[in-house]
């Protein structure tokens, strides 16, 4: 069955009341246009010599210093967030001795369900595994 009246069905599509370009599909063109032209204004203006420039009769730029601090400054700065957030994650962690890396308020322990006949087998509800039968499955697994 079909949701679609038959008079909206071209080819076996339903056609769209609104034509053209969503406007998330406009902003992310301009917005893809507009950082390769700037980019391109960037690097001109970073190599080209002030000389050239001056000929042009373009005498009003920002210092060539700022081509080489603001690359610098965003790279510091995204370094340091990055080791900002991995240290922010290292203060929030428990220290591996204490007893809530093993067992905290969302733990649960694990029920055994008894299968109604040997063809039933029911999914088991989700549940934490024990620090032993971790090891029992990771290490005893191994010397046999």
């Amino acid at each position: 069955t079909s949701f679609l009246v038959p008079d909206e069905k071209v080819s076996g599509f339903a056609v769209s009341e609104e034509h053209g370009p969503k406007p998330s599909e406009v902003y992310g063109f301009v917005g893809s246009i507009s950082i390769v032209v700037a980019t391109v204004i960037f690097f001109m203006w970073a190599y080209i010599p002030e000389s050239w420039l001056h000929l042009t009769g373009i005498t009003y730029y920002p210092s060539k210093y700022w081509a080489v601090a603001v690359p610098t400054y965003s790279m510091v700065a995204v370094v340091l967030a990055i080791g900002f957030y991995i240290g922010q994650n290292f203060v929030a962690t428990p220290p591996p001795t204490s007893l809530n890396t093993m067992f905290d308020e969302y733990s649960r322990e694990h029920s055994s369900i008894m299968a109604f006949s040997e063809d039933e087998q029911p999914i088991e509800p989700i549940s934490d595994i024990g620090i032993d039968q971790m090891n029992e499955l990771m290490f005893n697994s191994k010397l046999t």
